[in-house]
Order: C-alpha cells, then structure tokens, then sequence
C-alpha cells in the first residue's frame, strides 16, 4: 500500500491510512529519504493515527528513517500515537530513538517550526 506523502512547505507530510506489510514501511522509508533531497524538506511528520499496532521491525524502520533524514538535514515527528500502542510499545520496550513524538499533526508542526526557528540543524 503506496502512503501518501505531502509537501507542506518545508515539509513532508505521510499519513498512514492502514496497517503496512514489512516492504510497505521499508518503501515508506526509503521514499521519504529520497523525497527529502528532492524538496530539500527541514522536516518529516508521519501520521500514525490510523494504527493499531506499531512492531518491533517497524518502531527499527521508523528510527531508521529518521536517523536518515537527519543526516540529510531533516527532523522527523511521528505523531498521533494512541494509548493503546504507546502502552503496548512501552510493555514490549519499544522506543523511536531519535524522533519527536506529538499528540497530533498540530503540535507536530508547532514542534518543527520551533526547531527550525532556533537555529542550524543538529
């Protein structure tokens, strides 16, 4: 299943409407690293709201993500965990290393235009 993945002016919006397969995240991802050169995007906010479950391969290939558009000169937010996974993900020792997480797609925005108003990517 092909995510949508929108500009919004510096950055890049993914919102994922349904549970993906392991080659559905890693195209995710690799499509989002690639799309961050060729928008030259300062952020990535990927809208998980629609899932139920977040695996260990896919909390690996959402980290990964971000650690890649880091070093390309993005942050990444991943926004609208629910209770329910956030609680399944902490029993099972799940972490997003290296990425933001917010309530929603409007405090994810908030976040990243605050990171880009204080100063150099880091």
């Amino acid at each position: 299943m092909d995510v949508p993945i929108l500009k919004q002016g510096p950055y890049l919006i993914a919102t994922v409407q349904s549970a993906l397969s392991d080659a559905d995240l890693v195209k995710l991802r690799e499509a989002i690293v690639a799309d961050v050169g060729r928008h030259r995007s300062r952020g990535v906010i990927l809208d998980v709201t629609a899932l139920d479950v977040l695996d260990s391969f896919a909390t690996d290939t959402l980290s990964e993500m971000a650690h890649m558009t880091r070093l390309r000169g993005a942050r990444t937010v991943v926004v609208g965990i629910s209770p329910d996974v956030a609680y399944a993900m902490a029993h099972m020792g799940l972490t997003l290393d290296g990425i933001y997480a917010a309530l929603d797609l409007e405090e994810g925005l908030e976040y990243l235009d605050r990171a880009l108003a204080n100063g150099p990517r880091s």
